[in-house]
């Protein structure tokens, strides 16, 4: 049995590089557990505009790709933890950004996994895009 992967994040607004992230992690194992930040932690970390769609449609948007099975809202580091130690993934991926980083739960996991990121795909730079016309 390959074991539990698990996934966090924002997932804004979704685009091929999310995709290709969660068909990779779900590659790893038999379930793909993302959680993702609620509103109040997006518009901390990314700023006052942010997000764009609110948790509950993220939340549909995810449980919709076929490669999750399960999808969590969390709201501070601390239940990121405890939500990773309640469900001791083999496998935690991460995006390659944080190889120099602490990676919160990761203690928890087995093995952690960095995904490079996909060229020209960035929620922030969709964003960008879309307000300059």
């Amino acid at each position: 049995m390959a074991g539990n992967v698990f996934v966090n994040g924002t997932f804004d607004i979704l685009h091929p590089g999310h995709i290709a992230l969660l068909k990779f992690a779900r590659s790893l194992g038999d379930r793909l557990f993302v959680a993702i930040d609620n509103d109040d932690r997006v518009k901390q970390l990314k700023g006052e505009f942010r997000p764009v769609n609110n948790a509950f449609t993220r939340k549909i948007m995810l449980e919709s790709i076929r490669w999750v099975d399960e999808v969590i809202i969390f709201s501070y580091e601390e239940d990121l933890d405890s939500l990773v130690m309640k469900i001791r993934p083999k496998h935690m991926v991460v995006g390659s950004d944080y190889k120099d980083k602490t990676v919160v739960g990761s203690r928890w996991a087995k093995h952690l996994h960095f995904f490079d990121k996909l060229d020209g795909y960035s929620t922030t730079k969709t964003i960008q895009r879309i307000a300059t016309g």
